[in-house]
């Protein structure tokens, strides 16, 4: 299929099949003659809705196929007899084209001339579901820290939680328990072949947040619950830049445009009264900060370091890495509304004192570069005011470089419009306070 030495593209990846039954979840996948196997465990699988269940997990199916896709980046997707409907087609393309976006621009590797073929028509599944009653996928950074505190009291509200193979994330499960909620559960097995490196494969970013989505809505129908509360917020719609006539959006799972496609492709399937929805869509990464900060039950146990999540267990980090775009930007948002001494306690450093992070700081606010940081990190105009607002505390006041790239940034909206909702929003009216 491809040479010994380097990636070259592969000519068909296809869907070969999917299983589902009450407790796993299997999606097979065919990658010129080389089979890829996935397996979901639900380890507290609801007995209701089954049909439901059966229909949302063909959507899981056909985002989750991206992981392998990737590796031969093949010219022609066959779909094979796999139920998409028009939206479940328009979502697809859009995690293929859009969400494989970094992939193709950190790979120089165009997928304009991919062709899609297969596939057929869905039926609607009709589904009894509860509207007070939603699951909440949690991730133990803040923005589903502040989802949880701000859902209203009337929800019946548990979280969900996705693990890898290698085990459960030990920071998440401290700050799970910190909210006294029924956790619900899936475990992901990826082919092994696909985390083995192998310099054969193409590697890349692919819609991870998408593909917890699907799997988050098909346990909440499952247990009969209406609804799934995503914690994505405005700026995850802010993209990279542009590549070739299309924006590059780290965050495109997270996106605006993204969550109304994923709500069509459930909605073509299941009806209208199943919902899935950012609770934050319209607020920005200011704005959450300030809840959090607010928050100090969470404080001592949250964790948004990329480096305490990775899928080998030996390598993940026991502590905030200090280091990393996701640690400093999450300084930054926090550092206007918590005290500099009690950050550091939290953090365990400073990241913000350390001059030698001047040019990572810069990333963020988009200074001397084309685009902001390949990470879940908010908009230039966040990272600019929350800066302005540090520069001028005094108890900042001896890290001059902070000060300095402060005079460099002209943000477009101000600190107290950034705590004003930001836009349009699905989250229904009786998840609000």
């Amino acid at each position: 299929m491809m040479s010994m030495s380097s990636p070259v593209r592969a000519a068909q990846f296809s869907y070969v099949g999917l299983e589902v039954n009450a407790e796993t979840i299997v999606g097979h996948y065919d990658l010129d003659g080389e089979r890829f196997r996935e397996t979901v465990l639900l380890e507290n699988p609801g007995g209701q809705n089954a049909a439901g269940v059966a229909a949302l997990a063909e959507l899981w199916y056909l985002i989750a196929g991206l992981s392998y896709y990737k590796a031969g980046a093949a010219r022609q997707i066959d779909l094979g007899d796999t139920p998409v409907g028009v939206h479940g087609r328009a979502l697809f393309e859009a995690a293929l084209f859009e969400g494989l976006g970094e992939f193709s621009f950190r790979n120089d590797l165009p997928l304009d001339d991919v062709t899609i073929v297969g596939g057929r028509d869905v039926a609607p599944v009709a589904v009894t579901v509860s509207s007070h009653e939603v699951l909440t996928p949690f991730g133990g950074g803040i923005d589903s820290c502040v989802t949880v505190t701000q859902l209203s009291p009337a929800i019946n509200q548990a979280l969900f939680v996705v693990s890898p193979a290698s085990g459960r994330f030990a920071p998440l499960e401290a700050t799970a328990a910190v909210t006294g909620l029924d956790v619900v559960r899936a475990s992901r097995q990826l082919d092994p072949k696909i985390l083995e490196r192998n310099p054969r494969y193409f590697n890349g970013h692919v819609p991870v947040t998408t593909m917890v989505t699907m799997l988050a809505a098909v346990c909440a129908l499952g247990l009969g619950r209406g609804g799934v509360a995503m914690s994505n917020e405005h700026s995850s719609s802010a993209p990279n830049l542009r590549w070739r006539e299309r924006d590059i959006n780290h965050q495109w799972s997270k996106s605006w445009t993204a969550e109304q496609l994923i709500g069509a492709a459930i909605a073509e399937r299941v009806g209208n009264d199943f919902v899935v929805a950012s609770f934050l869509r319209d607020r920005s990464e200011i704005w959450v900060a300030q809840q959090f900060a607010a928050a100090s039950q969470f404080h001592d146990v949250f964790r948004s370091c990329n480096r305490a999540f990775t899928q080998s267990a030996s390598e993940r980090m026991g502590q905030w890495c200090g280091e990393c775009d996701k640690c400093l930007f999450i300084n930054l948002v926090l550092a206007p509304f918590i005290a500099r001494d009690r950050l550091a306690s939290i953090f365990g450093s400073e990241p913000l004192a350390n001059a030698s992070r001047a040019e990572q700081v810069s990333s963020l606010l988009a200074i001397g570069l084309d685009h902001k940081p390949f990470e879940c990190v908010g908009d230039p105009d966040e990272s600019a005011v929350a800066l302005a607002r540090v520069a001028a505390d005094p108890a900042w006041a001896d890290v001059a470089y902070l000060r300095e790239l402060a005079t460099l940034v002209a943000p477009d909206r101000s600190f107290d419009e950034l705590l004003s909702p930001q836009g349009p929003s699905r989250v229904p009216a009786h998840w609000l306070r």
